[in-house]
């Protein structure tokens, strides 16, 4: 049986180098054998007025295939930039919204224990910044590949394999935009 890979591009707009970068990285995939299915933060319908999880909200169409393509999924790959030290506010409410209690994880009647339930399932993000990503680390300890990492991934039991930030953008040429577009069609192809 074939991997089955959702690759979420959660960047509010359609023409972006996390676009491509999903398209490499699904590119690698399919060579390998993978079944892959793509879902555009762009093309999404998403309310961002968000105000909490005390009262159960319908989940819009967009964010009921979300749901539906991560729970199809053996792994699921996000590609995000880095605004001010986090995806955009848009990524953001999408999993606000979809990351709910009963779907990704129930807390414990009693207690701060949770079970993760999406657990079983493997994960990779590719983070694009303007901030070199030493300058990231160094400076700031790696914010968003830590929130991606543990608060998104390992809270709800995805496995994370690769977290990676690219950057500076700004400063990118394209002689370094093609190793970083090389580098999602590799982890692409060993997510198969």
């Amino acid at each position: 049986m074939s991997k089955r890979i959702f690759i979420w591009v959660a960047h509010p707009k359609s023409n972006s180098l996390n676009t491509a970068l999903a398209a490499r990285y699904a590119k690698g995939a399919e060579a390998n054998g993978a079944e892959v299915r793509v879902m555009a933060l762009a093309d999404m319908d998403v309310d961002q007025d968000f105000d909490g999880y005390d009262k159960r909200r319908d989940l819009t169409p967009d964010l009921a295939e979300w749901q539906e393509n991560i729970r199809w999924a053996d792994h699921v790959m996000i590609v995000h930039p880095y605004w001010w030290g986090a995806m955009p506010s848009k990524a953001k409410a999408v999993l606000d919204a979809g990351l709910l209690s009963g779907f990704a994880y129930k807390y414990k009647a009693k207690g701060v224990a949770w079970d993760k339930l999406l657990t079983g399932r493997t994960g990779d993000a590719i983070i694009t910044s303007d901030t070199p990503s030493w300058i990231d680390t160094l400076i700031y300890r790696s914010p968003g590949r830590r929130v991606m990492r543990n608060q998104v991934m390992k809270f709800t039991g995805i496995k994370p394999r690769k977290v990676v930030q690219m950057g500076s953008v700004k400063l990118a040429d394209a002689t370094k935009i093609d190793r970083w577009l090389a580098q999602a069609e590799t982890m692409g192809a060993t997510a198969a």
